[in-house]
């Protein structure tokens, strides 16, 4: 099969151009176009990619490398003038202003000079911007192709532009100018749980308190250079005790979140859900996966995939309350919730479809209130506008969902998987409807998950949802989360 498109890219030969002779090509400046140059270049000078250095320089703002450009010129002599067949011999170029994202540029060429001998051509080049001033001059050489060439116009290659550091910046973004929440570690006794802690606080994003046995915790610190200097440290004798005396600290107010080590989840979670000593409050427990998937463009919200195997219509109920109040606490005023099932109709036989219509219901009545819910809804109609065109879906959340109710753990956590590991998604997890948000993730996870997880805290603590409503709802009616439950879901 030909892919490639069926318009034509068609030369001009020596012959035919004359001298004064024009073409032009306009291109606007993008973040992507800047970092794909960067990618293809190895040039990461921070004045191209690092925005805060950027600002104290004499640009203020970020700037496309120069060469990217001189590239345009390359492309319009490659491409139409004279186009096929043309070989690049000399170049010369004066760069006079920088380029900045959002700027349009438009490169003209006009062929100066002709020469009989070797089919040479002559071009003087102009790039200007939206302004019509001149940001790049100069001339290029070329050797002029001398035979009619027109082929296939293949397409421009999709690029997905996956900067992860970019990513995680725009979400510890979001946490600027917050004060820091203190934060309780439990058991930080490996290098990546106690990096992700202490990186969360270089950020400016917590205070951490650390619980665990000292010696191990220094051993830890140590054998990775980092660094425990100003840092509260409580000692323990072992995990579990790092558990209860990291619940503790919350109940007593010294902390405002709770964050998991390297310890065991049911180790946690069975402090925090004790009944006369834990954190439990009216809520339903409920996890959520923010993720941040390159080929998506907003943040998904995931839900539940590690603490609730089989929900009930009621859990399920809190568990969307619960993802509403984080998606509100992200800035997202209204957000759009997809309750997923395998089908789109509601199937008697299919729980998960039942459910969904339910919900929906609740919501019309006022029992679910922030968002806009839909279902049931497939994975491809929540996530594809096309997907739900194609099959006849008029709904306000298809192609626009922010949170996917999933049926169950187990296809929740195997999204969630499936996206980190597949799809390059960058993942941060919460656990909320306790008193205050539990930074919970898997002891597979890098630092960097758990310093965005520590972002996720800050919001929640900061919008006044730490848990369900705060610390006035401690109580009465929160149904055991199941033993089973807490085996390990998200590890």
């Amino acid at each position: 099969m030909d892919i490639r498109s069926t318009d034509l890219i068609t030369n001009r030969t020596w012959d035919e151009i004359a001298v004064g002779d024009t073409a032009t090509l306009v291109r606007t400046l993008t973040a992507d176009d800047i970092r794909v140059f960067a990618a293809m270049s190895g040039d990461v000078n921070p004045a191209h990619l690092d925005a805060e250095y950027a600002k104290a320089s004499v640009f203020h703002e970020v700037i496309a490398h120069g060469m990217w450009g001189a590239a345009l010129i390359s492309a319009l002599l490659g491409t139409e003038f004279p186009g096929p067949g043309t070989i690049y011999t000399g170049q010369s170029l004066h760069f006079l202003r920088p380029v900045h994202i959002g700027d349009v540029l438009t490169v003209k060429l006009t062929a100066k000079e002709k020469v009989e001998r070797g089919h040479r051509i002559v071009f003087d080049c102009e790039c200007s911007n939206q302004n019509g001033e001149p940001v790049i001059t100069g001339e290029a050489e070329v050797k002029a192709p001398t035979e009619r060439i027109s082929r296939p116009r293949w397409p421009v290659p999709d690029l997905i532009v996956n900067d992860r550091h970019a990513r995680l910046a725009a979400l510890v973004g979001l946490g600027r100018g917050l004060a820091p929440v203190s934060i309780a570690v439990a058991h930080p006794c490996d290098t990546e749980s106690l990096k992700g802690a202490l990186d969360a606080a270089e950020a400016g994003l917590v205070l951490p308190i650390l619980v665990a046995p000292l010696g191990k915790l220094r051993e830890v610190a140590a054998a990775a250079g980092l660094s425990l200097d100003g840092i509260e440290c409580i000692d323990v004798p072992h995990s579990h005790a790092a558990a209860e005396q990291a619940v503790a600290l919350v109940r007593a107010g010294r902390a405002e979140a709770l964050m998991k080590g390297s310890l065991h989840t049911d180790e946690l979670m069975h402090a925090v859900v004790a009944h006369d000593t834990g954190l439990r409050t009216a809520r339903r427990l409920s996890h959520v996966f923010v993720m941040d998937v390159p080929t998506y463009p907003r943040r998904l919200l995931i839900t539940d995939a590690a603490i609730n195997i089989e929900p009930t219509l009621e859990d399920k109920a809190d568990i969307l309350r619960n993802a509403i109040d984080l998606a509100r606490a992200l800035g997202i005023a209204t957000p759009k919730a997809a309750i997923l099932a395998a089908v789109e109709t509601v199937n008697p036989k299919m729980r998960a479809t039942l459910d969904a219509a339910a919900l929906c219901k609740m919501a019309d009545r006022g029992q679910i209130a922030g968002a806009v819910l839909d279902g049931p809804l497939a994975f491809d109609n929540a996530i594809s506008a096309a997907a739900a065109k194609t099959k006849g879906i008029v709904s306000p959340v298809a192609g626009e969902a922010d949170i996917l109710l999933v049926p169950d753990l187990e296809s929740g956590n195997m999204l969630a998987k499936q996206l980190e590991y597949l799809a390059d998604a960058q993942a941060a997890g919460i656990v909320l409807g306790a008193k205050v948000p539990i930074v919970l993730t898997s002891r597979a996870d890098d630092a960097e998950t758990r310093l965005a997880s520590c972002v996720l805290a800050l919001l929640l603590a900061r919008a006044g949802k730490g848990g369900a409503g705060g610390l006035g709802r401690a109580g009465a009616s929160l149904s055991a989360v199941p033993q089973a439950a807490l085996d390990g879901s998200v590890e």
